[in-house]
């Protein structure tokens, strides 16, 4: 039976099964069990470049540890007698090579820094992964779109026909929405990224330690300063919780969209068959359950955030257990995170878009009436507001034919629009649908040349977006792989 030589001390007494199940943190755990593994060894090698440690203590520790690298944590480190992984390990470190050995591996660090590194890399993973994912989902959303820069739809304010626009503009829109979660999520992993390795309780140690070289190992940018703040402070857990929480509320309108489009009264989209499902009585059906489902995940993020966020609010410092109930929150909701952003990347680039029907919706509702308002401004000499008015009048007599206008007109201005020139030729010109989408040609805009352009500006920024991921990514890879050198080296392999 392995016993928890890590929490053997000062203190004595069995404990009932409940007190233990509340102090474990073994289901979190798990999720950085592997993060653990390559601390230790950072650690390890750090110890012996300082002088702590002699390489004859630190190669057999070293050499399991690589083997539990290599092939997996043991399943015997997640016994329920240990509170957790990190006590898990050197018990069986210990066990294996004995107390003289193995208890030498804890010098110079804590538990309290040990955790904050360890969530601290697992966290940086996940964030990555999921700019990686949006990055994705922002290329099919420019694909896409680039397919439909003439494919007319209406555009909708209060979900009340408006104006008419394209398919394009509409992808373009929700691709610099992901854009910005992006740059939410890599400022997350900017400061995720530094190391409380060397922190020890919270007042660092009197060890000769050099807390830059395990940073460097351990890939990371930076310490984290100041010792104190570096085990007491969860900000950066909060913090990619809140990313996420913006990032799936996008997704989440996103979703509804698709939902409501997908509708037999609207008909805009015919999503792929393997994200819908039928009912279990009713054959005819098919159902959008996965964007329905995606939908709802803002509110299970959302409630992890505010979960950590209240854990934290009144913690004095420095290190409290209470930080132990927040890492579950964290992983629970960040680590599906990825996967939901490649969901609806398939949703998108699989789905059918009825351009037909777009069109025909965005003929109706008098949705090109701002475009006949500014056209007697420019072309009549009326104020706005007069023109406002007018088209206003006809609209609520319904119709903007050239006759309805005439009336409105008299009753406004005692003059027909009709005598000043205004034809019904002309009306129908400035009516047109496609008109009035080709004039709005600025920047950002729906007209074709603006979409266009907009196209070839979000290639360039995604270019650049995943240059700097692949970059971060590379660095992380390359520390890796340098720790595990020196390692194989220190033990001879």
């Amino acid at each position: 039976m392995h016993t928890d030589v890590v929490r053997q001390g000062r203190l004595r007494g069995d404990r009932d099964g409940s007190i233990e199940d509340l102090l474990s943190s073994m289901t979190a755990d798990r999720e950085i069990a592997e993060a653990d593994i390559e601390v230790d060894i950072a650690h390890l090698l750090m110890l012996v470049s300082c002088g702590i440690l002699t390489s004859d203590h630190a190669s057999p520790l070293i050499r399991e540890l690589l083997f539990y690298y290599k092939n997996g944590v043991p399943k015997e480190a997640f016994h329920p007698r240990f509170e957790d992984i990190h006590a898990g390990i050197e018990s069986l470190l210990i066990e294996k090579v004995g107390m003289d050995t193995g208890g030498r591996m804890h010098a110079g660090r804590s538990r309290n820094d040990e955790v904050a590194t360890c969530l601290r890399i697992k966290t940086r993973e996940i964030l990555l992964d999921q700019i990686e994912a949006l990055i994705d989902l922002r290329t099919v959303l420019v694909d896409t779109a680039s397919e439909h820069v003439h494919s007319i739809m209406p555009g909708f304010t209060h979900l009340q026909h408006a104006q008419p626009t394209t398919l394009a503009h509409y992808l373009l829109a929700y691709e610099e929405v992901f854009s910005r979660d992006n740059e939410r999520l890599y400022q997350a992993f900017l400061r995720t990224n530094r190391s409380p390795l060397g922190a020890a309780a919270f007042a660092t140690t009197g060890f000769p330690i050099d807390r830059g070289y395990t940073a460097r190992l351990l890939g990371f940018e930076s310490i984290s300063c100041n010792t104190m703040d570096a085990v007491a402070s969860r900000d950066f857990a909060a913090e990619s919780l809140a990313a996420a929480t913006i990032l799936m509320t996008h997704i989440s309108r996103l979703c509804e969209e698709l939902v409501i489009w997908s509708t037999s009264f609207v008909r805009f989209v015919d999503l792929d068959d393997r994200y819908c499902s039928t009912s279990s009585i009713m054959p005819q059906k098919k159902n959008p359950d996965v964007a329905e489902i995606l939908r709802s995940r803002a509110g299970s993020v959302l409630g992890a955030l505010v979960s950590a966020v209240s854990i934290e609010k009144s913690l004095p410092l420095s290190y409290n257990r209470d930080l132990q109930e927040l890492s579950p929150h964290l992983f629970r909701e960040i680590i599906p995170v990825s996967r939901d952003i490649r969901l609806v990347s398939g949703m998108i680039a699989s789905a059918g878009f009825h351009t037909d029907r777009m069109r025909e919706e965005a003929e109706r509702g008098f949705s090109t009436a701002t475009d006949l308002a500014d056209h007697l401004v420019v072309n009549y000499g009326l104020a706005f507001r007069a023109a406002h008015n007018i088209v206003g009048r006809a609209i609520r007599s319904g119709s903007l034919s050239l006759e309805a206008l005439d009336d409105a007109s008299c009753q406004l201005t005692g003059r027909k629009l009709s005598e000043q020139g205004l034809s019904g030729d002309e009306l129908s010109r400035v009516l047109e649908v496609n008109q009035s989408v080709a004039a709005r040609r600025h920047p950002g805009g729906p007209a074709p040349a603006a979409v266009l352009d907009a196209v070839l500006h979000r290639k360039s920024v995604i270019g650049k977006d995943t240059a700097m991921i692949q970059e971060q990514k590379e660095r992380i890879m390359v520390a890796k792989e340098e720790l595990m050198d020196t390692a194989e080296r220190m033990v001879g392999s």
